[in-house]
């Protein structure tokens, strides 16, 4: 995996070919694909510089180290930025502890502990450093940007910069929020639906459910599958058969590489989500699917500017404070030990 000093060039070399990997250059697309991003309320691509000039020196090593030993770790921490970001926008909601969790509701009952508390071990790491200046929220951006780049092929995606300066919540989200986060039976209208209301596009969806090419589930979140008449479904059900709780990996050809394979499943009917084989049977989405499967450069740069994109997604507004003691407790509340009991998160 690229040292410092070779990030430092795949920077530098983003910053040449960006024009260049513009997926206009790749493939002709329809009209609807998404516009540029546009930055958030109070970010910006220099927001530590003064204040942490070495956050991106702490957090690198850190994730790395992990990823390279687990690649798990990436699954993971795709799934905690999409369930921190979706429900109310990116403001480190999901780590909390106590009263109202959303980690206590369905939807994150299996987000992955040991992703968290990396997140934790890394604030602390940043915070002896430079002082309470990065927020939770922010780190779980940063980590997640560089579990993406080591678990991908180094070689074809590139190092990008992240837009920073995000606070964290005071609280929860409210549960009617983060039950919008979509389900792995979800049909496309729903799913289409679901990331418009976000400010999202169907290639948005299409790309950000890309994520799957890394992490695994349990049986039980596809076991509605089982009953259909399809080689796929038959081999799923074969396979889960002897014990509910058996992890599948969501990528079936390359599971432990973040990479375009699992658009070329999804075409050769092979997604394990209902959520992911109804992207190849609507027309809003097959295009894109079909594109990505194609050309691998479009998805490493449409995945970069989706996952940028919804890091911006704060109906709210970026309102908080920076958790100074723990990213899983508020400010003046007691501080939980861990990130809680360990487990496996599904890369959903």
């Amino acid at each position: 995996m690229a040292s410092s000093r070779a990030i430092l060039a795949m920077g530098l070399l983003a910053a040449v070919l960006s024009p260049a990997l513009s997926k206009r250059s790749f493939i002709s697309m329809p009209a609807d694909v998404s516009s540029p991003v546009t930055l958030a309320n109070g970010l910006s691509y220099g927001y530590h510089a003064n204040s942490c000039p070495q956050l991106q020196d702490i957090v690198w090593p850190i994730v790395e180290s992990a990823v390279l030993g687990e690649v798990a770790i990436a699954a993971g921490l795709l799934r905690i930025f999409f369930h921190d970001c979706f429900p109310q926008g990116c403001d480190a909601s999901v780590l909390l502890t106590g009263p109202n969790s959303e980690r206590d509701l369905p939807p994150n009952q299996t987000l992955q502990p040991r992703a968290m508390q990396l997140i934790e071990d890394v604030r602390v790491k940043v915070h002896a450093a430079c002082g309470a200046t990065v927020s939770c929220a922010d780190i779980i951006a940063l980590a997640t940007r560089d579990a993406v780049f080591v678990a991908g092929e180094s070689e074809m995606f590139y190092f990008y910069d992240l837009p920073l300066g995000r606070f964290d919540s005071l609280e929860p989200a409210n549960s009617s929020a983060v039950f919008d986060l979509p389900q792995s039976t979800a049909d496309a209208d729903t799913l289409i639906n679901a990331f418009k209301s976000r400010n999202l596009e169907p290639i948005d969806l299409v790309a950000l459910s890309g994520a799957h090419t890394v992490g695994k589930a349990h049986c039980s979140s596809f076991n509605n599958r089982f009953s259909e008449d399809a080689d796929f479904a038959r081999r799923l059900a074969a396979n889960c058969s002897s014990d509910q709780n058996r992890l599948q990996d969501l990528d079936v050809e390359t599971p432990i590489v973040l990479d375009n394979q699992y658009f070329k499943n999804l075409m050769e009917g092979k997604g394990v989500f209902t959520s992911d084989q109804v992207l190849i049977s609507d027309g809003r989405t097959d295009w894109a699917v079909k594109g990505l499967a194609e050309n691998k450069w479009w998805f490493y740069s449409q995945f970069r500017d989706s996952l940028v994109k919804l890091s911006q997604y704060q109906p709210g507004g970026n309102v908080g404070e920076i958790r100074r003691n723990s990213c899983f407790a508020p400010n003046g509340q007691s501080i939980p030990a861990t990130a809680g009991d360990e487990g496996f998160a599904a890369s959903a």
